[in-house]
């Protein structure tokens, strides 16, 4: 393969949720003992969510995204010692440092010192990370990647604030991605504007052993609505720009499931019916950088996303960034 010819593809997809699933009247019932009112009539109305997962106490990220790592690279018919990078896109890191990656990567039993890193760009993380991927492999770099969103946002939830704590939850997804003489991922956008950054944070940091600021997610639910509203159709439009197809080429769109009114926005201001747009928010509440290979694995499973068709993922974090990768399976 001559280096003009390479292109990368997604070879297989896997997923990871934790065994704790909390229904919307679970989780008014539980806040019900904090004098927290909410119900499940009420979290449905504003954003779709009917359930999410929590992680076990003693379960991380790490946990999760070698999960999923597993059943990715078993659909891809790969063994983890074949891979020569793994990007792990995530929020909430086990630790500090090491990386995440490097976590995963000793958990998938690698020895071949392949190259990990983490990204960190919240909700768009995973689009981030794949267009990154992209880009290795483009170079000639690497040829088998890893890519994986986890997230243990319930950590970092502020059970007393129901603005916020009934949105999130926990989980991981991953996808293998190849080098290839056809091609797979067709085109990236990705941006950022940093002046945003205080509508959606977790305004704190480790301060000589100690929180500094506040260690719970904060979110500005109106501003965080109106901007993503505004930029995942752009970002969309901009994606199919650069491969130079037409909106009406999209078969599948897959949001960052943070919010049903906002995917349902999006797809009708790209032309596409409901019904070509993967939901999985109302199950697995809003997983950050999980959401996307969440939803993209569930759909490939489930024989809903076929090889040949294309496929755009899009996403808005904190920062605040957003990107689309558009690509075909």
């Amino acid at each position: 393969m001559t280096q003009s010819a390479i292109h990368s593809r997604v070879i297989g997809t896997g997923s990871y949720l934790p065994a704790r699933r909390v229904t919307n009247q679970q989780l008014a019932d539980e806040l019900a003992t904090r004098g927290i009112e909410t119900s499940d009539e009420w979290i449905v109305a504003r954003t779709g969510i009917k359930a999410r997962h929590f992680a076990a106490p003693d379960q991380s990220s790490s946990d999760m995204a070698t999960e999923a790592a597993k059943r990715a690279l078993e659909m891809a018919g790969l063994d983890a010692n074949q891979l020569d990078l793994i990007i792990v896109a995530t929020s909430t890191p086990d630790f500090v440092f090491p990386s995440t990656a490097c976590l995963v990567q000793n958990k998938l039993g690698i020895t071949n010192g392949c190259a990990a890193f983490d990204v960190q760009a919240v909700c768009s993380g995973f689009a981030y990370a794949m267009a990154t991927a992209h880009n290795f492999i483009r170079a000639g770099a690497h040829r088998n990647v890893l890519v994986i969103g986890a997230e243990t946002f319930s950590r970092i939830l502020d059970f007393n604030d129901r603005t916020t704590c009934v949105l999130f939850g926990d989980g991981a997804g991953a996808v293998v991605l190849q080098a290839s003489a056809e091609p797979g991922i067709l085109s990236s956008a990705l941006h950022a504007d940093g002046s945003h950054s205080n509508i959606l944070c977790v305004p704190g940091n480790v301060n000589a052993g100690a929180v500094q600021g506040e260690a719970f997610l904060y979110m500005d639910g109106q501003a965080v609505f109106k901007l993503a509203v505004k930029v995942l159709e752009k970002v969309a439009h901009e994606a199919l720009e650069k491969a130079g197809l037409e909106q009406s080429a999209i078969d599948w769109l897959i949001p960052h499931q943070a919010n049903l009114r906002i995917m349902t926005s999006t797809a009708r201001k790209l032309g596409l019916p409901e019904d070509k747009m993967v939901v999985t928010v109302d199950q697995h509440g809003n997983t950050s950088a999980a959401s996307i290979p969440l939803a993209l694995d569930v759909a490939v499973r489930d024989g809903r996303i076929k090889p040949g068709q294309n496929v755009m993922i899009e996403g808005v974090g904190g920062g605040f960034t957003w990107g689309a990768v558009l690509f075909r399976m």
